[in-house]
């Protein structure tokens, strides 16, 4: 027996989908909105009434046969879920947001997807699109349709535009002033960016890099010194200078280093807000204000600057990817090989790669550079992170659901991952010390971005740069040598260390490293070297 099913005229379900958009996903919308406005409450009425008009309007226009439900029902998914991240994480659904999630791993993955993020899905995605499935539509003819949208659409069209003349100022300033309002439009901005990403993507996939100074040589140093010379690069992940105890955070984060010769840099930027852009920025020779994926994509990087120049370079991958970095590289993945001593459904702690250091440093002849890509401190699963032994502070939060936990277990938990990167950088120092009579060695770490724990209601990473908090852009930056290095090179620590607090960037990584392996190049800075000011005059 067949069910009836009711029947609802195309006008009538496009302006229910209309009315869903405007009141029911669009809380972060509003909230920011509101608040960007304050006591401007004529302006807020008008710019209200301008918004939903036009929703309601793209909503209408799409009412054709055969294509409204389909366009209707990846509308309320992908609102529900733009809804769900921007609301409980404070993040805005842009283009490099779709980047990361398009490069992410499964095991990433699944630390978002929550059972409280499948509920949300399931009242505010699935049982609205069963509606919309379920329910007949009645089409009028297309001449009648035309007729009656455009009798709807153009009265809407006017009303936005009356709304917009009669506040233009307070509008427009508040807009100017406040751009990340309609980043945050939902259905339009996440599905609009996700259609720009793939575009865009489709066009990056045909990019080849093009070669950077190939005729790259060893300086005259390297070339007498009387043992390997070696860097160890750890990348680290989602790491905030703010927590870092070696840069004044109380809590004692740092227990390990702080026994250690280290310089620790406290005034450092990032060149992003997430992986995808931040890891290939920092090995880029590109500037932050110059950096753009693309452009990115379009160059090699300093790792094969390292290469041309007659080094060995490989890259440890234990985070999401390289991001490209490292394409023309030998490269590692143990997230891959699944050690079950370290890693669990392919999602492995960083101890991994420290397990396999020794080994790789004893067999070293000759001049190299490593690539240590940590999974450091990524969220929200900040428990998965560290040892029990590394569990300095509690009550910390076990789930990925942030909502299961109070504020103070969120940074506990984060704070733990620090240590965990405290005690692997420790453990590369003493190392790299242990081998000093065989090799000359360096150490230099630098987070990718930060991370919010809270604050200003943001959670995670990935905000836009220009609205990002200082959280996610302060990042913990350290560098130690060895005394056979500092012998060879006249670079000690002390000198460094007494440049703590001079400003430095993901700028500085590519000429940085190319100084530490004494490598001339064409497109070598020394003014962007952070090792410069501290070479003796011999050096």
């Amino acid at each position: 027996m067949k069910l009836p099913r009711p029947a609802i005229g195309s006008t009538t379900l496009s302006l229910l989908v209309a009315a869903w958009m405007i009141f029911v996903v669009n809380d972060a919308f509003w909230t920011r909105t509101v608040a960007a406005f304050g006591d401007h409450r004529q302006a807020l009425m008008a710019f209200a009434i301008g918004i939903s008009a036009l929703l309601t309007v793209l909503a209408i226009s799409v009412t054709l046969k055969y294509i409204s439900k389909p366009i209707f029902i990846i509308a309320l998914f992908s609102a529900a879920a733009a809804a769900w991240f921007m609301e409980k994480f404070g993040v805005i659904i842009d283009i490099d947001m779709i980047r990361n999630a398009a490069q992410t791993t499964s095991s990433e993955a699944g630390h978002l997807m929550t059972p409280a993020f499948f509920r949300h899905m399931t009242v505010y995605a699935v049982l609205p699109s069963l509606l919309v499935a379920l329910v007949r539509i009645r089409h009028r003819t297309f001449g009648a349709k035309l007729k009656w949208n455009t009798a709807l659409v153009v009265p809407l069209l006017l009303l936005t535009l009356v709304m917009t003349l009669w506040q233009y100022p307070a509008i427009a300033s508040t807009l100017r002033n406040n751009r990340i309002i309609i980043k945050t439009l939902n259905p339009v901005s996440p599905i609009f960016n996700a259609v720009k990403f793939a575009f865009v993507e489709d066009n990056n996939r045909k990019i080849v890099a093009q070669p950077l100074d190939t005729d790259a040589k060893p300086g005259p140093l390297i070339a007498k010194a009387d043992r390997p010379v070696v860097t160890i690069i750890v990348a680290g992940e989602t790491a905030r200078a703010q927590n870092f105890s070696l840069g004044g955070y109380p809590r004692k984060t740092n227990p390990e280093l702080e026994k250690r010769d280290i310089a620790y840099f406290n005034n450092a930027s990032s060149c992003g807000t997430a992986t995808a852009i931040s890891l290939p920025c920092m090995f880029s020779l590109l500037p932050r204000a110059g950096y753009s994926h693309e452009a990115g994509l379009a160059q090699e990087n300093v790792l094969d600057v390292l290469a041309h120049a007659g080094n060995e370079v490989t890259w440890w991958e234990n985070n999401t990817g390289h991001k490209g970095v490292a394409s023309r590289l030998p490269a590692r993945d143990f997230s891959a090989e699944n050690d079950p001593r370290f890693c669990i459904r392919h999602e492995c702690r960083d101890q991994v790669m420290i397990d396999a250091l020794g080994p790789w440093l004893d067999a070293v002849d000759g001049n190299a550079t490593l690539v240590l890509h940590q999974l450091g401190s990524h969220g929200p699963a900040y428990y998965a992170r560290y040892s029990e032994e590394e569990r300095l502070f509690r009550p910390d939060c076990r789930s990925a659901e942030f909502a299961a936990c109070t504020s103070e277990e969120i940074v506990n938990a984060y704070d733990n991952t620090i240590v965990a990167t405290d005690r692997m950088l420790a453990q590369i120092v003493d190392m790299l010390a242990a081998r000093s009579d065989r090799i000359a060695s360096a150490m230099i770490y630098m987070s990718d971005h930060g991370e919010s724990l809270g604050e200003k209601g943001l959670y995670l990473h990935g905000m836009p740069y220009m609205f990002a908090p200082s959280e996610q852009t302060r990042i913990p930056a350290i560098m130690w040598l060895s005394e056979s290095y500092s012998r060879i090179f006249g670079v000690t620590t002390a000198c460094l260390q007494g440049q703590a607090d001079e400003p430095i960037s993901h700028d500085n990584l590519f000429h940085t490293v190319l100084g530490l392996m004494d490598v001339k190049a064409a497109h070598y800075d020394a003014g962007l070297d952070i090792t410069t000011g501290c070479r003796t005059p011999s050096s």
